[in-house]
């Protein structure tokens, strides 16, 4: 990855640059809303609750309890690769979480907790067992942005032994996993430590596809 990609964002949003029409200039253009991760701070110190929302339905994100995927490597093989279920979270920081349940085939459980922003951006606040923002000097990071953008990065989260960054590389592929085709898809370019991987989402169903292993099963809530 390269360290464009790499960088920390903590980006000021686009207000200032039209200082010039402060000085009564009467045709100068108003400024422009932030797009992108424009605006925010990655890894966010100190979320406050009234700042977020209790559902998560970014559509590159969503986590409608109950939703379940299925994900192999290998459409051959008996075994799920990996299983993802939504389900209630913990209050974090003071923020009402939403967990990702995955089970690997070897049978590791990770749950994840996110919660939603305001303007539609999809913070990680911690993982079972490993890190929560609020302890320790743990802080929040982005999981996905409510509007992707492509060449944004962006830190996942702040905590000790943490090191993970995002980068948006793609905002309209076409990927295709045994479950069927999609577009358009969102994908990330993630660095864990020495580790770099690709994660594409798809709008309305969110994870799609892995460098491992692609979606096989979908299955929401009725």
């Amino acid at each position: 990855m390269t360290s464009r990609r790499r960088r920390l964002v903590a980006a000021i949003a686009l207000v200032g640059a039209v200082a010039l029409g402060a000085t009564g200039c009467g045709s100068a253009s108003p400024p422009s809303p932030p797009t992108g991760v424009d605006g925010l701070v990655i890894p966010t110190p100190g979320p406050d609750p009234a700042d977020f929302v209790p559902t998560v339905d970014n559509p590159w994100f969503p986590l409608v309890p109950g939703t379940r995927w299925r994900y192999d490597a290998d459409v051959a093989t008996p075994a799920p690769t990996l299983t993802a279920v939504v389900e209630p979270g913990p209050e974090v920081a003071g923020v009402q979480t939403t967990t990702l349940h995955r089970t690997a085939a070897d049978g590791v459980e990770t749950r994840d907790h996110f919660a939603q922003d305001r303007d539609g951006n999809v913070w990680w606040f911690g993982r079972a067992g490993k890190w929560q923002a609020g302890e320790d000097g743990a802080q929040a990071g982005l999981a996905m942005p409510a509007d992707p953008r492509y060449g944004d990065g962006f830190r996942r989260g702040a905590a000790p032994g943490l090191d993970a960054y995002a980068a948006v590389v793609e905002v309209d592929a076409e990927v295709t996993v045994p479950l069927e085709s999609y577009r358009p898809v969102v994908v990330l370019e993630v660095t864990e430590g020495a580790v770099t991987s690709r994660e594409s989402y798809a709008r309305g169903i969110g994870l799609v596809q892995t460098d491992e292993a692609g979606l096989v099963a979908h299955d929401e809530p009725r």
